[in-house]
């Protein structure tokens, strides 16, 4: 009953249109108040959450991301991918695409793939004759490949929940990540062939050469952040501090397009955006062991192998658990909350917790593109200006390629174990 009253208070706070952090802070105090713990339990339990060293990595990469976006990289890396593929039918789209991968070894998000490769290239893309909805479902499709390269944030929560090695979670990101970025390629291509949209002029070697010295400091901070942890030179927390001091001297001293007036407010927005993670991590915390206090996970273990021990139906099922609530709840927050719930179920059939935290993270991103609360999809379509219902429409057969490779991820372990393997 207890448990009932927890849940359905926080679906309400959600539906209400509150922000998914207060509905658990809110929902986790309903329960309290009515259960008659001490509240003092809140503060305890939200520490508690906060209390790892390897949070202190999500400040520093989105601090490096944010320097480097403003450094001039997301300009570097678009014109690197588009004279790449520029002379391909819907190069631009391929660029899109190539450009979202680029871009994922900097931010490690998402929100700021679209963000900022959609202000460039959808506007781009519908001048050059691309539909609106076709450019917006490109950009917010490829998007999701940024949490899934390293670096990560979601990959960061994954470790921190499990005590998992972070590089480890680092590199069983990279194939799957890259499979996705050149899956999504395959409709972009031929959609484009099949409604002509254009092509570019092709570029000579000398042309693309220099557009990718161009890029190339960009694109090498993911090198030494994976080298450096994986090489035992420092941790994931000290790699987000020296990629900190790599995108400022890059920013400043090489491309010298990092204004340094700018770095005040590049700060103000890296500690909202913190704030705003460390917050819902906090809550999370809370909600989670008020869940464990009513033994939900146990409940879940239970009722999953209760339906069927077989390994591939019990994964099917925690894959329809997780994309259902992507749908609707943001990232991190359904990660804090399922992982630790599901992690016992996934390790009982027997599958590796690194290769489980990759096809959690795959399946929760799978949201960000999808209605109601895909704020990628939301955000391209606002910058595409174009309705949710056709962007969703367009973004059907990227759907369908995601889904591939989160199956791939599911059930072909060495796709996210091989690279892992290789440095034990």
């Amino acid at each position: 009953m207890m448990a009932l009253l927890l849940f359905i208070s926080f679906l309400i706070l959600i539906f209400l249109g509150i922000p998914v952090a207060f509905s658990l802070g809110l929902s986790s105090l309903i329960y309290l108040i009515v259960a008659d713990i001490p509240l003092s339990i809140i503060p305890q339990k939200m520490f508690a959450g906060l209390n790892s060293f390897v949070l202190l990595c999500i400040p520093g990469f989105i601090l490096a991301g944010n320097l480097m976006n403003a450094g001039g990289i997301t300009d570097r890396i678009i014109q690197f991918a588009n004279n790449f593929f520029g002379r391909i039918r819907g190069g631009l789209g391929l660029a899109n695409v190539g450009s979202s991968m680029g871009f994922a070894g900097i931010s490690g998000t998402a929100l700021a793939d679209t963000a900022s490769i959609g202000a460039i290239l959808i506007p781009a893309m519908k001048k050059e004759g691309y539909g609106a909805g076709f450019s917006v479902a490109v950009t917010a499709s490829s998007s999701t490949v940024g949490p899934i390269i390293p670096p990560s944030l979601p990959m960061i929560i994954v470790g921190t929940l499990a005590s998992l090695s972070i590089g480890d979670l680092f590199l069983a990101g990279a194939l799957p990540g890259i499979l996705l970025g050149l899956g999504f390629m395959i409709p972009t291509y031929i959609i484009s062939v099949k409604r002509n949209y254009p092509k570019g002029e092709a570029k000579s070697l000398k042309e693309i050469w220099k557009s990718f010295t161009g890029a190339f400091w960009a694109l090498f901070m993911t090198v030494i952040i994976l080298y450096g942890i994986l090489g035992g030179y420092f941790t994931p927390t000290e790699a987000s501090i020296i990629a900190v001091l790599y995108a400022f001297v890059v920013g400043i001293f090489i491309y010298k397009e990092l204004p340094v007036k700018k770095i005040p407010e590049i700060m103000l927005s890296t500690i909202s955006s913190t704030a705003s993670i460390m917050l819902l991590v906090g809550f999370a915390n809370l909600f989670g062991w008020v869940m464990v206090s009513e033994q939900i996970p146990q409940l879940v273990a239970d009722t999953i192998l209760g339906i069927s021990s077989n390994p591939i139906v019990v994964t099917l099922l925690i894959i329809l658990l997780v994309l259902f609530v992507g749908t609707f709840m943001e990232t991190i927050a359904g990660l804090v909350i399922l992982f630790p719930v599901l992690l016992p179920v996934a390790t009982t059939i027997g599958m590796d917790p690194i290769q489980f935290g990759v096809m959690m993270v795959l399946s929760m991103i799978v949201g960000v593109v999808t209605p109601p609360v895909g704020v990628c999809l939301f955000v391209a379509s606002q910058i595409g200006k174009v309705s949710i219902g056709t962007a969703t429409r367009e973004l059907v057969p990227f759907l369908c390629v995601s889904l591939v490779v989160l199956l791939l991820v599911a059930f072909v372990p060495q796709v996210t174990l091989f690279l892992p393997s290789l440095f034990e």
